[in-house]
């Protein structure tokens, strides 16, 4: 890990140090800027971006992290003495930062796999219906007559195709809360 303070974020982006910079924190696992202003919090974020294209995540307890949590792909606020400055202005809150673990491994990977189900779905869904008009154009030759009803469509989507993503999204759970924490690299699977 790497803790930088303001100080010297503030030499590294007025000298133009930032590649040098960068080259230092690909060897690292984790950043921690202390004693920084927001602006330079967020510049750090936003050169990360920029120049490494990673997916960033920024964790804030106040509201001098939101220009950080809100320049990042995925802001985790956590809400405490300092306000809900961060949690307000971010994309997931946790009360402590022990529940960051659990964040990330349970319920990322639960949202990712119902997420790539429902994409499938979808596909699924649409395919099938596409289909069906499709082959009905054989039929009509193609005259551009409606083979379903409106209110008929309308029901098709309301009530027998929203059920399912329904019930994958509330029910489904490919792997136990106490296997993914136990096991961390399943995590590395879904990628």
């Amino acid at each position: 890990g790497l803790v930088i303070d303001g100080r010297t974020l503030n030499i590294i982006f007025q000298g133009g140090l930032e590649e040098k910079f960068l080259a230092l924190t690909k060897h690292c696992r984790s950043v921690l800027c202390c004693r920084s202003t927001p602006l330079q919090k967020s510049m750090v974020v936003k050169l990360v971006r920029r120049q490494l294209k990673a997916m960033t995540l920024s964790i804030g307890d106040g509201a001098n992290d939101v220009s950080m949590i809100q320049a990042a792909d995925v802001g985790i606020g956590i809400s405490g003495q300092e306000g809900m400055q961060a949690v307000m202005a971010s994309d997931f809150a946790i009360s402590r930062f022990k529940h960051l673990k659990k964040l990330l491994l349970v319920h990322g990977h639960w949202c990712y796999a119902r997420l790539a189900k429902m994409v499938i779905y979808f596909f699924y869904k649409n395919v099938s219906y596409v289909n069906l008009l499709f082959w009905y154009q054989f039929f009509c030759g193609f005259s551009g007559s409606i083979m379903i009803d409106y209110w008929q469509m309308i029901f098709f989507n309301l009530f027998f195709t929203s059920m399912p993503p329904l019930l994958f999204g509330v029910l489904d759970r490919d792997v136990s809360a106490e296997t993914l924490l136990g096991l961390p690299e399943l995590y590395k699977n879904g990628r």
